[in-house]
């Protein structure tokens, strides 16, 4: 079975390889976005899980699965992708999982190229366009979630794709510069302040107490442990695997929420187990 599995995989791969490489209008082994823009809109009659689509929304779903293959592919933000990177992501065995009939609701629910998630992440872009001329203004964009961070829709996606996969370098990358608003290269205690100072508004205007800077400053700085004690750099945030908790203390209240009760949660959970074992 798993010689089998191999090889099924190998002609799978041979397969879609040829089926990328006739998009590949260069001839040189890349694929520009509208490449792979045309690609996927015509294998969308391919994937029942599409079948629902309304033809009307087939340029924001082409837009929205090509997004996320640039975004983490295409980190220098080139315009192109090579073939083989497309390959040997996971991404496309992802979009191609929507080739099941049978693919269950929680599936759905977390693989980006679904309907559902298509259409989750659309729709939230329309509740933040208030003003509905196809733009976001700093003040709506900051509505999303609970950020307290545009333009055009591709820029929207790579904010989602950004706060939805924290923990992915690529993420990060985008994340911190957004937070060095001095262009410095690296966070220091004002870029960190300047952050977390709203977090402590909406703290106030939800009716909590506010938590000190200086206890949240050493704590943050203790998680990335930086080869500068007074500077965290992009690299020093990746090597931590601390980043989407830095990244989510300063820009998510939810999130900064459950990072500081996360004891109280904890111990919340460990007795409603035990709860549970003596029932």
């Amino acid at each position: 079975m798993q010689f089998f599995n191999y090889v099924m995989r190998k002609v799978w791969l041979h397969q879609t390889r040829i089926g990328l490489s006739l998009y590949d209008v260069a001839g040189q082994g890349y694929l520009r976005e509208s490449d792979l823009e045309n690609y996927i809109l015509e294998l969308i009659p391919t994937l029942p899980q599409l079948d629902g689509l309304e033809k009307s929304f087939y340029s924001f779903y082409v837009c929205t699965a090509v997004r996320k293959f640039f975004f983490f592919l295409d980190p220098l933000r080139t315009g192109k992708i090579k073939i083989q990177d497309i390959l040997a992501c996971s991404f496309l065995d992802d979009l191609l999982e929507l080739r099941d009939e049978e693919l269950s609701k929680e599936s759905q629910e977390t693989n980006w190229f679904s309907a559902p998630s298509a259409l989750r992440v659309y729709g939230q872009y329309l509740n933040l366009d208030k003003d509905h001329n196809g733009m976001l203004s700093k003040e709506e964009l900051s509505r999303y979630g609970t950020a307290t961070m545009t333009n055009d829709y591709k820029t929207y996606l790579d904010f989602v794709l950004a706060l939805e996969n924290r923990k992915e370098p690529a993420a990060l990358q985008y994340i911190f510069k957004l937070l060095d608003i001095e262009n410095k290269g690296y966070l220091n205690v004002f870029s960190l302040n300047y952050f977390f100072r709203a977090i402590q508004e909406l703290m106030k205007i939800h009716g909590q107490d506010p938590v000190s800077f200086q206890d949240v400053k050493d704590e943050i700085f203790d998680m990335v442990k930086p080869k500068d004690p007074l500077k965290i750099s992009l690299q020093d945030l990746i090597n931590s695997n601390q980043g989407d908790t830095v990244t989510t203390i300063l820009i998510d209240l939810n999130g900064f929420w459950t990072y500081e009760n996360r004891e109280a949660l904890v111990a919340n959970d460990n007795e409603n187990s035990t709860d549970l074992d003596d029932t």
